[in-house]
């Protein structure tokens, strides 16, 4: 073959190879990407299974610093889960200060914003998280492990995102006994592994009272959700 034909063959063979040499080095072997690059999604719980006599009790928001919801918490050395907005401990951390120091409540993640977490796109949900996170560890020197959605309204971006923002596990609620307006929920009767939904306002320490009323007639005891949630 003419030195001239030669160099044109070669420069075709190469150029069919090359479109394939970088297919193979964008896709590769499903195997060959960095498993660190993928969180995997976090459960979801809304009851714990568990044979233990346990109820768990959980607070949201932290608007309203009750004195009165305060002084059951510690008296009762309650291990109360509050899922806390940093705005709402942002002009006085001292009353949650108080209820980890003194008690047994433990501050876990709400967002930063309160938003529906299934409106926003990936980086808008770990902006949420991540960044209610990262205040939460500055605050109180401890990192939150739980994540309650606002709404719980949650998709599969939400689950993952709470892995990669710390959390092992996303949590809703079995009852919410929380007061709204005038309307007070009927008491239900609780069972082994419940989660109960409260919030910081104006009428926490009657539904706090009520909740634990309720487990007491039960004959269940409040537990840290976060021993109990696996990973």
């Amino acid at each position: 073959m003419p030195r001239p034909r030669l160099r044109r063959a070669l420069r075709g063979a190469l150029a069919a190879l090359v479109p394939l040499a970088l297919l193979g080095a964008f896709t590769g072997p499903a195997s060959a990407a960095p498993r660190a690059a993928w969180a995997e999604p976090v459960p979801v719980v809304s009851h714990v299974e568990t044979t233990d006599p346990v109820v768990f009790i959980t607070v949201d928001d932290g608007w309203y610093h009750d004195p009165a919801a305060a002084r059951i918490l510690l008296d009762r050395r309650v291990p109360a889960s509050l899922f806390l907005l940093p705005g709402a401990y942002a002009y006085d951390s001292g009353y949650f200060h108080t209820l980890l120091d003194q008690g047994r409540s433990r501050v876990e993640n709400h967002t930063v914003g309160h938003p529906d977490l299934t409106t926003l796109d990936a980086d808008g949900q770990k902006a949420e998280v991540c960044g209610a996170r990262e205040r939460h560890l500055a605050q109180f020197g401890d990192g939150p492990r739980l994540l309650r959605p606002p709404y719980g309204a949650y998709d599969a971006a939400t689950r993952t995102t709470a892995r990669a923002c710390g959390a092992k596990a996303l949590v809703t609620w079995t009852y919410d006994f929380t007061t709204w307006g005038q309307w007070t929920p009927p008491t239900p009767r609780l069972k082994a592994g419940d989660i109960i939904l409260l919030h910081f306002n104006e009428t926490l320490a009657e539904d706090l009272s009520r909740a634990l009323a309720a487990a007491d007639a039960a004959g269940l005891k409040p537990a840290p959700l976060r021993e109990y949630v696996r990973e």
